[in-house]
């Protein structure tokens, strides 16, 4: 039996279990081989590096040397990091709350050789409490049942395998005019009025939700829409989930007031809500959108950037050994530190012990009456906590989060004049194109260092990352990005559908035990929601009605969710919205050499117009004459000046050249 094999991965999570005393293995077939040679049933441990539970059942079992001597004696143990291994996750997560009733990390399930689940659970504490066995009581159990009750494990492993692996997705009608409208209704009554937001605690930023909503507005004039996204920005924002010093926002919030948060910032959460906050202000020009909009931006960009020009994955919620320690503060701090500004801080941030041992998360309720006075406050406060211990940052880069960012960057960076973004943007694409994407056109899911990881790309890294192509052609003048996109989704095509059906994983794909398909937006956007759009902008730009084909049966997918359960389906319900509203294709063009005179400056602001003033997710693209987006073919210039084509499946109307002209025509195009 060998030892702990963790130390070679390209994940910093597994890493993070290298010097474990138990002997860990990677997600492989080595791992079931030797449990099939030692007859002894898979412990698969599944978590991820920001999980301060995962942190917690490390410390109190795994470091621990006689539950590891345990383990490392009756089970081959298995370590999978659930961002590197989505498919993993969710097939073992589908069987853990199937059997349990709920899920979460660190999953701790126990497999037959054959990779079958048979016993499953989140964490267990090292000693009994709250009526909860120890870890150790669940392993004994399960090595006495695995010698004297073999037969009936076997039997429970392969009843779930048929059971799950037999399920067909429920596919709903189109998602029309009347299921938003429906959608629309149904989340007003899980709305809550007092704290925004849906739902009771613990709160998780709803960004695919807000974002179907303000599509609603834009394309029905919906006030109801608008207000619960006004209230739900607003609360978020204010509340001690944001860092009210940093920017960025983190995973969500344990009460209803958006005040404690559990402190580890995702990635795919703040290039989300960044999306949001850009959109929300070009509705409604909101100076605390715009104001989050480009706090959240600076930092993505100071704190989750890599060297390679990618972005990691999350910051840890703990620092030496405590959450959250990194971000809060007491009373007597703030007056060692402020002296007589303390009292008005602890005032304005509501500094009244909302955390644990006395401190408290800063909150901003209300703007401060004296903006200048703040400013200089939070910039000492920043340069104090600097000095504390960093919170651990996991910098592994994933394809499908850096589609998101990628896209919400280019976005933000046009439509808030912030050129540092889009070259941003571009950069983490570039590494993605040129780590992720190999020879054969497979697009591997992660990288570290520069260095390409063994997981495959699933369907959210393939839609994502195509999206964030398409995304940067209202940005560059680069034709190689529509190349690429269409490269990747015709692989989906090829690879990811089956009888009319989208799957999470490739055809080509490790074999699992069985094949995960999930087409609910949660914590991150569904593969096949992601898809839907992405095909959906593809279409726009290249006019092939197979695209447009493919984006309807990706959509049809989220059909039943979005009529009976929207708070699930906020992705898919949003790229309806924009088909709904058209979908329009806008196109650029500027004269051979924009940088002569003032022809730059003009694309750009004809660029901004269109994504600020456009239903949110048309496609914009901008070009010169002659190039070889289908989009841009046989449109010129107007008396030797840029021009603007609105168009509704490529039949366009007259050119524009003026902002203000295109302003106005999209007013009549919502």
């Amino acid at each position: 039996m060998a030892g702990n094999e963790l130390s070679t991965s390209t994940s910093p999570y597994l890493r993070q279990h290298a010097d474990n005393p138990v002997a860990w293995k990677q997600w492989g077939e080595a791992a079931f081989a030797e449990a099939r040679e030692r007859d002894v049933p898979v412990f698969l441990s599944v978590g991820y590096s920001a999980c301060h539970w995962c942190h917690v059942m490390a410390h109190e079992s795994f470091e621990d040397d006689a539950t590891a001597a345990y383990l490392n004696e009756h089970f081959v143990c298995v370590k999978v990091d659930r961002e590197e291994r989505p498919d993993v996750d969710a097939i073992y997560m589908e069987a853990t709350v199937a059997m349990t009733g709920h899920g979460g990390w660190p999953m701790s399930v126990f497999l037959t050789p054959a990779g079958e689940p048979f016993f499953c659970g989140t964490y267990f504490p090292l000693d009994p409490r709250h009526g909860m066995a120890s870890f150790r009581q669940v392993l004994e159990s399960l090595v006495d049942a695995w010698r004297t009750k073999r037969e009936q494990i076997d039997g429970i492993g392969a009843s779930v395998v048929q059971q799950l692996g037999a399920r067909q997705p429920a596919v709903g009608e189109a998602v029309d005019a009347a299921v938003l409208d429906r959608a629309v209704a149904l989340l007003q009554g899980d709305f809550d009025p007092v704290d925004g937001g849906f739902g009771q605690a613990p709160k998780f930023p709803p960004s695919m939700v807000l974002d179907f909503l303000l599509r609603h507005h834009r394309r029905t004039g919906s006030e109801e829409a608008l207000a619960m996204v006004t209230h739900t920005c607003e609360r978020m924002a204010r509340g001690g989930m944001y860092d009210q010093l940093a920017g960025g926002f983190a995973r969500y919030s344990v009460d209803k007031q958006w005040i404690v948060p559990h402190f580890e910032k995702m990635l795919y959460d703040n290039a989300l809500l960044l999306d949001v906050y850009t959109h929300w202000w070009t509705v409604t020009g909101s100076p605390l959108a715009e104001r989050v909009a480009l706090e959240t931006a600076d930092f993505l960009l100071a704190e989750l950037r890599t060297p390679e020009g990618g972005f990691a994955s999350a910051l840890d919620a703990d620092t030496e050994g405590e959450e959250g320690r990194y971000y809060v503060w007491s009373p007597t701090e703030l007056r060692e530190l402020l002296g007589e500004d303390a009292d008005w801080v602890i005032e304005l941030c509501d500094v009244t012990g909302t955390f644990e041992h006395g401190t408290s998360v800063l909150q901003l309720r209300s703007d401060p009456d004296d903006l200048d006075r703040w400013n200089r406050i939070r910039s000492v406060l920043r340069d104090a906590r600097a000095r504390r211990t960093y919170p651990g940052r996991d910098d592994k880069v994933v394809a499908a989060w850096n589609g998101l960012a990628i896209t919400a960057l280019t976005r933000a960076g046009l439509v808030l004049d912030r050129p540092e973004y889009v070259e941003a943007a571009v950069k983490a694409a570039e590494l993605v194109r040129d780590v992720h994407v190999d020879g054969s056109g497979r697009l591997h899911r992660t990288s570290r260092d520069g260095a390409v990881g063994t997981a495959h790309g699933v369907l959210e890294d393939y839609a994502a990352y195509a999206q964030a192509c398409l995304t940067l052609l209202a940005a560059t003048r680069d034709d190689s990005w529509l190349t690429l996109a269409q490269r990747l989704l015709d692989r989906v095509l090829q690879q990811f559908v089956a009888d009319g059906t989208f799957f999470d994983t490739a055809a080509d794909a490790e074999t699992l035990a069985w094949r995960p398909q999930d087409a609910t937006d949660n914590a991150s956007p569904a593969g096949v929601s992601l898809a839907a759009e992405a095909f959906s902008t593809l279409a726009s730009v290249t006019g092939e009605a197979r695209y447009e084909q493919a984006a309807d049966q990706a959509l049809a997918a989220s059909a039943a969710i979005a009529a009976r359960a929207p708070r699930f389906a906020g992705r898919a319900l949003a790229v309806a919205e924009t088909l709904q509203s058209g979908p329009l294709e806008i196109a650029v063009i500027g004269a051979e050499d924009v940088a002569a005179g003032d022809g730059q400056e003009q694309v750009t602001q004809l660029v901004r117009t269109a994504l600020a003033s456009a239903p949110w997710g048309t496609a914009v693209v901008q070009g010169k004459p002659g190039s070889d987006v289908p989009l841009l073919a046989g449109r010129g210039l107007v008396d030797g000046r840029a021009a603007a084509y609105v168009c509704q499946k490529f039949t366009c109307r007259l050119p524009i050249v003026l902002p203000e002209d295109l302003r106005g025509e999209l007013s009549t195009a919502r």
